[in-house]
């Protein structure tokens, strides 16, 4: 897998990114996908996360953040870089680059945009649109401490193998909750993350 075949695959099922292309299939993923009758109720607070896949000379990798303990929300868990869209945000895409600067310090001018995933809907009320975006491998990091704990990468290789896709429970608030894993050495990535790379997964692979 290289640069070459990422962009033709996302032209090919989803149209080009400059043209507003789109991986939609219509309809809103979520946690209530496992769960049935667990769709959240409106109001949700619109946010954006960006998909970062990164071109490195061994392979495409995806960049993936540890949020630190503290945090109102998904506190310690392993996501994207991304957060609420706010009033002067024209778009998601505006909105997934600018808070990816703030956590991160990842500049647009790395990043190309290839397109939208499905959005996806959280317990805690969250309407999240994902961004792909290559990212050029010249870039430095300056994390937000107060936000990010850490920042990693994970082969793409690793996500497109469903032998690495697990499905696992807990119980919350009495109910036994099942969702998407794809544990990846000492980082258990879980939730809307992997819901997300899920939904990456049958982008890439769609015949």
């Amino acid at each position: 897998m290289c640069r070459e075949w990422l962009i033709a695959r996302f032209e090919a099922v989803c149209g080009a990114a400059s043209a507003g292309g789109s991986c939609r299939q219509g309809r809103s993923r979520g946690d209530h996908d496992l769960n049935p009758g667990t769709h959240p109720e409106p109001p949700l607070t619109p946010a954006a996360v960006l998909v970062p896949i990164v071109d490195r000379a061994a392979g495409l990798t995806v960049l993936l953040t540890r949020r630190t303990a503290h945090l109102a929300n998904h506190a310690g868990q392993i996501s994207f870089p991304g957060g609420r869209i706010e009033a002067g945000d024209g778009s998601p895409e505006q909105a997934a680059l600018r808070e990816t600067i703030e956590e991160i310090g990842l500049k647009p001018r790395h990043v190309t945009v290839l397109g939208r995933l499905d959005d996806y809907l959280t317990r805690t009320r969250f309407h999240i649109t994902p961004v792909v975006g290559l990212v050029e491998p010249s870039f430095t990091l300056r994390l937000d401490p107060f936000e990010v704990d850490m920042v990693f990468e994970v082969p793409l290789a690793f996500f497109l193998d469903p032998t690495n896709h697990h499905r696992h429970s807990r119980t919350h608030q009495g109910r036994q909750r099942l969702f998407y894993a794809m544990p990846y050495g000492e980082h258990y990535i879980w939730g809307a993350t992997a819901g997300m790379l899920m939904n990456l997964y049958q982008v890439l692979i769609r015949p």
